[in-house]
């Protein structure tokens, strides 16, 4: 299978943002593991480095793989279900199969070399432990690595657990400067007041501290945090006082998961009153945050709108959230285990329940500003925005479809993504969600209407005609009853849309035809009129019509061009593409179809991009060059499979397609087209793109 678009050779490793200070054994021992075992799972308590360890062995040993390292961070996760998905997504594949299971996932590992970090898995162990089984029965050369607070109890699973950092006392003989937890408060702290070292005059302190701390990483440097205002010697007698009242006078028996408990709880005590508030109501958030969703959902009583971004940056100072530069802006983040405590006050404060809505409610009203946005000026931005909250949109969906009298919310809200579904590589995750939410919402309403249309649409697309027809069908029914005339008239778009994939022409032109009549000169450009012009336009195509296509296609354009979308406009300089060659202007074609690929680098359109490349393949075989017509085969259909049956399984496609293949092999020989197809199976969708661009700007056409 080929790699999917933004696939890197060298992997997704996150940069190393703080030193990492000692685990010389366990690092070698971690390495020495991975050539022995092919799935191990590193384990301890929450702060103890499991992920900063995994991390460092993972850019240890990245050069071994000769395909990379991947990352996949699964601590905001919450439904098992989704394991799968966000492999595929932190790999870059656009799943958009009807395949059942993780055949896709499986099928584009099985001959790669390359290790899998899995990070954060402890309340996901059967779905991580049945999927990494599937993942190393297929993929011979592929390597896991694990973090969680408990083994995955996998067959052929090493478990290494993360021990503290030695703390001065362990070893008699050791010199407290060189003790590896007396460092790394050291460097902390010098990062925290850059004139701070470890001597003589404070070493003892900062050495019984560390003792104190257990040598729990994440807590040492919630302390070293405090020397903004307090001395080492100030900091060891109010922690000391702390675990006097939780531990009485056995202070050197503490659990470790207490002392980091202590050490956390201490530090939020250390905190403003608006402080602790907004870190119980910031974890609600997964994954990443802006300050206008900070602002949205956390303002309200005791914390007003306006103080919002001051209390952030006092969390930031106490290195409670984490800060980070974007192209769109700056965004935070909650530690896991920090974010694990605030929710816990959460609870304790009452106001879970009521935030969990508010944050849905948040993403809500996003996804309809970029739905009503989607087919403007601003498609690229909305594009990356709604990518960047993928996170928090699947705990918002988690909330309405586990919360009983939410349903409709639920739709509402995966209705209104369905360009993420369809335009953004998330169309086999869209169908699991659309499929549960209307599974639990029976009863015919307009929000369940588009959600069946929504659904129509993604199974189209992904060459399910029976599926798709059946959505659309029973949309306009529903539609009828519940008297939504809108649903009605896409309903019969997706049914048009349908038929034109199944080569029955004469049903698509008036299905089609009157969904056109229908919105032209309304606002619904997308999914209503610029869709059902760009597909119209391809029948008229199959039919020797080019005139009346070429006439639909300019139209088309022209309304892409005035309001600024980008995303159809890349399909109607795609059939243009078509139309051009088939009317002997290859150079034209070439030109339309250039100008489509153009566009489709903005988006992780994996299906349109597929579509120009199989018409490069047929423009470079009218070219004289069947060596590289072969590559671009081999990497279209590769990259089809990720999508859903090649072509469609549309006699549409699939006779051009196969038409192709037969004249190529008769030029050069089925073993030169092998090879060089095999070539193309390789390429990243990314790189297919540059070839494709690059290669055929040399061609002289006559």
């Amino acid at each position: 299978m080929a790699t999917p678009a933004g696939w890197r050779q060298e992997g997704n490793l996150p940069v190393e943002l703080t030193s990492f200070v000692g685990r010389t054994r366990l690092l070698a021992s971690l390495r020495q593991k991975l050539q022995e075992h092919r799935l191990i799972t590193v384990t301890g308590i929450g702060g103890v480095g499991k992920s900063r360890t995994a991390l460092r062995v993972a850019h240890q040993v990245r050069r071994q793989f000769r395909d990379g390292v991947w990352y996949v961070d699964l601590a905001r996760l919450q439904d098992p279900a989704m394991v799968y998905h966000t492999i595929t997504a932190a790999l870059g594949i656009a799943d958009q199969s009807p395949r059942e299971g993780s055949a896709t996932l499986t099928e584009w590992l099985a001959d790669r070399e390359l290790l899998l970090i899995l990070d954060t898995c402890e309340h996901l162990v059967d779905a991580c432990a049945q999927l990494t089984q599937d993942l190393l029965n297929t993929a011979p050369h592929l390597r896991i690595l694990a973090t969680s607070r408990r083994s995955l109890n996998a067959p052929g699973e090493y478990t290494a657990a993360v021990p503290p950092l030695t703390v001065p006392g362990d070893k008699p003989s050791e010199n407290p400067f060189t003790n590896e937890a007396v460092e790394l408060f050291g460097i902390r702290a010098s990062a925290v007041v850059p004139d701070f070292v470890v001597d003589e005059d404070n070493v003892t302190a900062v050495a019984e501290l560390c003792r104190r701390l257990d040598g729990i990483p994440l807590a040492i440097e919630l302390a070293a945090v405090r020397l903004r205002t307090l001395s080492v010697e100030q900091i060891l007698a109010l922690l000391a006082d702390r675990f006097s009242l939780l531990a009485g006078a056995s202070r050197t028996a503490l659990p470790r998961h207490q002392t980091l408990r202590a050490a956390i709880g201490w530090s939020h005590e250390l905190c403003e009153p608006a402080e602790r508030l907004l870190w119980a109501r910031l974890s609600v958030f997964a994954g990443d945050f802006d300050l206008d969703a900070a602002r949205s959902v956390c303002a309200g009583e005791a914390l007003p709108s306006e103080r919002i971004l001051d209390v952030i940056g006092g969390l930031v100072d106490k290195s409670v959230l984490l800060s980070f530069p974007t192209p769109a802006g700056q965004r935070y983040r909650l530690i896991d285990t920090l974010r694990q405590y605030g929710g816990e006050w959460l609870d304790k404060l009452g106001e879970t329940q009521d935030l969990r809505c508010r944050h849905r409610d948040y993403y809500l009203q996003l996804a309809e500003r970029s739905e009503h946005s989607w087919s403007g000026p601003r498609q690229v931005h909305w594009y990356t925005r709604m990518r960047q909250e993928h996170d928090n949109i699947r705990v918002a969906l988690d909330y309405c479809l586990s919360t009983p009298g939410e349903e409709r919310v639920g739709l509402q809200l995966l209705s209104a993504l369905w360009f993420l579904w369809v335009a953004c590589g998330f169309a086999r995750e869209g169908v699991v969600y659309l499929e549960r939410a209307l599974k639990i919402s029976p009863s015919p309403s307009k929000e369940r209407c588009k959600a069946l249309w929504v659904l129509a649409y993604i199974r189209s697309a992904q060459g399910d005609m029976a599926g798709a027809l059946a959505a659309a069908e029973e949309c306009s029914t529903d539609a009828v009853r519940v008297g939504d005339s809108g649903a009605v008239l896409l309903a019969t778009k997706m049914q048009g849309t349908a038929a034109m994939l199944q080569g029955d022409a004469k049903k698509a032109t008036a299905l089609l035809g009157v969904a056109i009549e229908f919105h032209r000169g309304g606002r619904e450009l997308n999914p209503g009129l610029l869709p059902a012009i760009v597909e119209l336009s391809m029948v008229l195509f199959a039919q020797g019509e080019f005139e009346e296509a070429e006439t639909l296609l300019a139209d088309c354009l022209q309304v892409c061009q005035e309001r600024g979308e980008l995303w159809l406009r890349s399909y109607s300089w795609y059939v243009s593409s078509l139309v051009h060659r088939a009317t002997g202007r290859r150079d034209e074609a070439l030109v339309a179809c250039k100008e489509a690929l153009r566009i489709k680098r903005h988006f992780h359109d994996v299906l349109g991009i597929v579509l120009c490349v199989d018409n490069l393949a047929t423009l470079n075989l009218e070219a004289g060059e069947p060596g590289r017509t072969a590559t671009l085969l081999g990497a279209a259909q590769a990259n089809w499979r990720t999508f859903g049956l090649p072509q469609f399984g549309s006699p549409f496609f699939t006779t051009e397609h196969e038409q192709c293949v037969k004249e190529c092999k008769k030029l050069i020989g089925d073993a030169a087209y092998d090879e060089a197809y095999t070539v193309g199976t390789r390429f990243s969708l990314g790189d297919l793109v540059e070839y494709a661009l690059d290669d055929l700007d040399d061609f002289h056409l006559d």
